[in-house]
């Protein structure tokens, strides 16, 4: 990795927890000055403005939340397992979060109404992220695991939505609680169209 790639890595990995608590709106330059430690030449010599550092670090972001999820799955052997470690991950790991929580939530709910690019990632971060929920009922399905009455889209969109919801009361309150109930709500349910 060249020098200029090395740094501009930097300012990303940098600026990441800072935009994902702080906000794109609320992250000033100077806190990605200060955290990276670079005079504004530097990160404004590696960055076009402040909104490419913004999509940068939600692709980082998002990145690094499904190599996590990757990980939590990575030893489960059945459909069942892999769609429990998953629930669990969001309610353990993501609800409390100490770098904002999920980047989909904090990046889209502000970039909705005025940035299209961001929205645009994001859009796509929600598809592939219901799509991996889907895809982990199908696949419990094809091997006879599942029987389900709805379709597996279906069931992914919805377990994506009130995930999301959850961590957003989780954020707000302080606390997992009805997060807790949300997971152990979408478990029942993944037991009720198990064989």
């Amino acid at each position: 990795m060249k020098k200029a790639e090395r740094t501009r890595q930097l300012i990303i990995e940098k600026a990441a927890p800072i935009i994902n608590q702080k906000g794109m709106a609320g992250t000033a330059i100077s806190d990605i000055m200060k955290a990276t430690k670079l005079a504004k030449g530097g990160i404004y010599g590696n960055f076009e403005d402040k909104d490419e550092i913004c999509r940068e670090v939600f692709s980082y972001l998002f990145k690094g939340l499904t190599a996590k999820i990757d990980n939590a799955l990575i030893n489960k052997r059945t459909a069942k397992e892999k769609l429990f470690a998953l629930l669990d991950y969001h309610c353990d790991h993501l609800a409390l979060s100490e770098v904002g929580g999920c980047p989909m939530l904090n990046f889209g709910a502000e970039a909705d109404d005025n940035d299209v690019i961001i929205k645009k990632q994001v859009n796509d971060a929600i598809r592939a992220s219901q799509f991996r929920i889907s895809e982990l009922v199908e696949d419990g399905m094809k091997a006879g695991e599942f029987n389900i009455t709805t379709s597996a889209q279906e069931f992914g969109i919805k377990a994506f939505a009130v995930m999301e919801g959850g961590i957003l009361i989780s954020r707000i309150q302080g606390n997992n609680q009805q997060m807790k109930i949300i997971i152990d709500a979408l478990k029942i349910e993944i037991i009720q169209f198990s064989n």
